[in-house]
This record gives C-alpha cells, sequence and structure tokens, in this order.
C-alpha cells in the first residue's frame, strides 16, 4: 500500500509546488516499509508544514512519536531525547527554521505542551505549573510564541506563551 501526504497549493515548498491555486494537490513522497522515510505502513497523523519540514506524529514504533521529514533532502531528521516511552505525543508544530518543535502529549496521565530545542536537544514542559488539561499547539514562524488551548479557567480558551514558558497573554477572570 502506498501513503500519501496531501498538502495545500496555498503553501509553497521550493521546487515541490510550482502554483498557488485554490486546490490542493498529491505530492507522492518516498515510502519506506521499514519506515525510514515520510510515509511508511504505520499511521501518519496530523502533519505540519513550515518552510521545508513536514512535523508529524506516527505509530511506527508501536508508540505515537513525532518525527521530523526534510522535503529537500528527503530524509527524516533524527530527533535525539525528543521522544519518550511513557508519553502519548500529539498535534505537532514547528518553526520556520525548523528548530523548534512544539507539540501536545499525555505523560502518566497528565497532559503537557513541550518544546522541543533542535539545536541544543533539550526538551522542555512549558506547563508544567499550570493545572489545566491543554491541547493543539502551534508555534510561531520565528519559534518565539505558543498558542494552546487551555481548560484553566474550566473551559477551553486560548493560552499564548513564549518561548521560555512564561505565559504572554494572561487568562481571563
Amino acid at each position: 500500500m502506498k501513503c500519501c501526504i496531501f498538502l495545500s497549493a496555498v503553501i509553497t515548498l521550493p521546487g515541490l509546488l510550482s502554483s498557488c491555486s485554490g486546490s490542493g494537490r498529491l505530492m507522492s513522497f518516498p515510502f519506506d516499509s521499514a519506515g525510514r522515510s515520510l510515509n511508511s505502513p504505520a499511521s501518519e497523523l496530523t502533519p505540519q508544514l513550515a518552510s521545508r519540514y513536514i512535523v508529524f506524529i506516527s505509530d511506527r514504533r508501536s508508540t505515537q512519536d513525532v518525527y521530523l521529514f526534510d522535503t529537500v533532502d528527503q530524509r527524516l531528521i533524527d530527533l535525539p531525547g525528543l521522544n519518550a516511552l511513557d508519553a502519548i505525543a500529539s498535534h505537532p508544530s514547528i518553526s520556520a527554521d525548523g528548530r523548534y518543535i512544539v507539540f501536545a502529549a499525555s505523560r502518566q496521565g497528565r497532559s503537557g505542551i513541550y518544546l522541543y530545542d533542535r539545536e541544543t536537544r533539550q526538551l522542555r514542559n512549558l506547563t508544567e505549573n499550570l493545572q489545566a488539561e491543554v491541547r493543539n499547539p502551534t508555534i510561531s514562524a520565528d519559534g518565539g510564541t505558543i498558542a494552546f488551548e487551555s481548560s484553566e479557567n474550566g473551559q477551553w480558551d486560548i493560552a499564548v506563551y513564549g518561548r521560555s514558558g512564561e505565559p504572554l497573554i494572561p487568562p481571563s477572570p
């Protein structure tokens, strides 16, 4: 079975999309039955695109992990220190330069928003001190701002944090 990721044509990838029409274009990326490429026999979930990078979740190692694919070099990029056996990752997002990856994860029954710095290979839980469920993070193009949903006030609100983990917009009372 051959899998393909569908990308909207309004997002341009150098050398991959040549037009900007209202409809999408089906693009075929490498398939590797051993899971060493973008597409594999496993589930590939919630792909997000930024510049030359596609970040996504896959269960190819029997856990929901974050993967990063370089569309120019046509290869997966190693992410040492990011994926953990005790975490279920979801909804990744990546900065335009590919340095920062943000994602939601559930560890020991508690949700968190995690930021991974590819340069320093450090993973941080940005919401460790937040007493709320969190989900669906996204990161700004420059990697400086992270927005996500939080249930801190008993309803789902949008929280905006800086890369260092401080709230940039305080929650309303």
